[in-house]
């Protein structure tokens, strides 16, 4: 594939450039980003040495593959723009040889095609904010036009910067974008509360927050290295009698896995909502 092109030049654009750049999937002149503002274009040229353009026709133009990285309240008009560009260079065969990959979050497979043409190779991807920091995880869809080759060049893609699995049901990217793409906002506020909690209790925040997030990240790795149950990982920790006993005693009382599923739930219904367009 000639070259990557990225439409929209915002963080999440950002850090895939940077992964991929660093683990030589792509090298700096290989990439070309579009972005409307001026500054973001001075960012990435100094600190990526990539391309940089205000014109996504020209992406198109330029790009093997690119890959949508615009708000969803933008992408219908960016499609336009492309979809003109791609008929205006192919004619009928509108989007014949281009592979679309969109992270425009509530964007489905359809409304993508319909934007871009039937003949277009698209994929949709949920990826999440830890990807910034070379940890995302992000869950993909393809449409009928892309290939199994296309599928795994996404996944390269999105596994430069974390972990990336390929799904064949659209509609579990609802449940996905619940999970990974908000469960970020779940675990700072998890932190958060734990530390307010023992400041409460006397301990410095900045020390409490270092805590909790040091345990947060000692539990997961511990959880995913051992491949043990988390039931077992509780009972490991939870002597009877003992503190954590106590704590999850309350946690149980307050019904904390259900409020975790209830906003689970609420999360996956709001992504519903935005595929079909309710504001």
């Amino acid at each position: 594939m000639k070259k990557l092109g990225f439409i929209g030049g915002g963080n999440m654009a950002e850090a895939l450039a940077h992964g991929l750049i660093a683990h030589k999937v792509f090298k700096p002149g290989e990439i070309i980003v579009s972005d409307v503002a001026p500054e973001r274009r001075r960012r990435l040229a100094r600190a990526l040495k990539v391309a940089t353009t205000d014109d996504n026709a020209e992406v198109a133009r330029e790009a093997g593959a690119v890959l949508l990285a615009v708000k969803p309240q933008t992408i219908d008009a960016v499609m336009a723009e492309l979809g003109a560009e791609l008929a205006k260079a192919s004619g009928k065969a509108a989007g014949r040889g281009k592979l679309f990959i969109s992270i425009a979050a509530g964007v489905t497979i359809a409304r993508l095609t319909r934007g871009l043409g039937k003949r277009a190779r698209v994929i949709r991807v949920m990826p999440n904010a830890p990807a910034m920091v070379g940890h995302g995880m992000a869950a993909m869809v393809r449409g009928r036009g892309a290939s199994a080759q296309d599928e795994a060049f996404a996944l390269r893609i999105f596994r430069a910067v974390g972990d990336a699995v390929a799904l064949k049901d659209e509609k579990l990217l609802d449940v996905v974008t619940a999970l990974s793409g908000s469960g970020p906002a779940y675990v700072y506020l998890f932190a958060k509360a734990m530390a307010d909690a023992a400041v409460s209790e006397g301990l410095p925040r900045e020390l409490a927050l270092r805590m909790a997030l040091k345990t947060i990240r000692g539990a997961e790795h511990l959880m995913r290295e051992s491949r043990r149950d988390a039931a077992d990982l509780i009972a490991a920790v939870a002597s009877p009698g003992g503190t954590t006993e106590a704590a999850l005693r309350r946690f149980a009382e307050h019904g904390f896995s259900d409020i975790v599923a209830a906003a689970l739930h609420a999360a996956s219904d709001r992504s519903r909502e935005l595929g079909r367009g309710i504001n």
